[in-house]
């Protein structure tokens, strides 16, 4: 009877480290890159009214680091003042997003993460173009942009549209397209 026991104790192990086994198979599969979620839709990159007349502010669509964790995790903590010096020093050609997957779950499932941190960078469209997992300082961060292709040291260049105006003649004067208004 004991070697009974023993022979089902073995099995029950061996049984176990499959169905671990092939989870972690099952969570590496998901993390490849064709199945990673783009960018959720972004309200800033839409076209917003000003606030005098008809005057419509255009932003442009901007590059967007997505830092997934949790208020209480160490890790966490420690890129919080991170993101919120970049937020702060390059708001208007990055956007900076911290989502608590402790607070919201589903966020977590929606990005796929394995871990926390981690940091998501986005190009200007939605496309996600690195992940890394774990803590990231401001340099590497920075530098990671860099190595994409996104120049965060370029000052923004802002547009504001102005109904019946043209954006400039071939003499590079506004003109104006209304009716008995004035041109070139």
């Amino acid at each position: 009877m004991n070697k009974i026991l023993k022979i089902s104790i073995v099995a029950a192990l061996l049984i176990v480290v499959g169905v671990i086994m092939a989870c972690k198979q099952r969570s590496k599969d998901t993390f490849r890159s064709g199945d990673r979620p783009q960018a959720p839709a972004n309200a800033e990159s839409r076209p917003a009214e000003a606030q005098k007349g008809h005057d419509q502010t255009v932003p442009k669509a901007l590059p967007r680091l997505v830092d997934l964790g949790a208020t209480k995790c160490i890790p966490c903590k420690m890129m919080a003042p991170i993101l919120e010096n970049l937020k702060k020093e390059y708001a208007a050609r990055l956007q900076v997003e911290f989502i608590d997957v402790w607070q919201n779950p589903k966020a977590g499932e929606q990005y796929k993460i394995g871990l926390i941190p981690t940091q998501i960078f986005y190009d200007a469209s939605g496309k996600e173009l690195f992940r890394h997992e774990g803590f990231f300082s401001r340099e590497d961060i920075l530098a990671k942009w860099k190595e994409l292709g996104v120049d965060l040291t370029a000052k923004p260049a802002a547009a504001i549209v102005r109904p019946g105006w043209l954006v400039a003649s071939a003499a590079g004067k506004p003109t104006r397209d209304e009716v008995g208004a004035p041109r070139g």
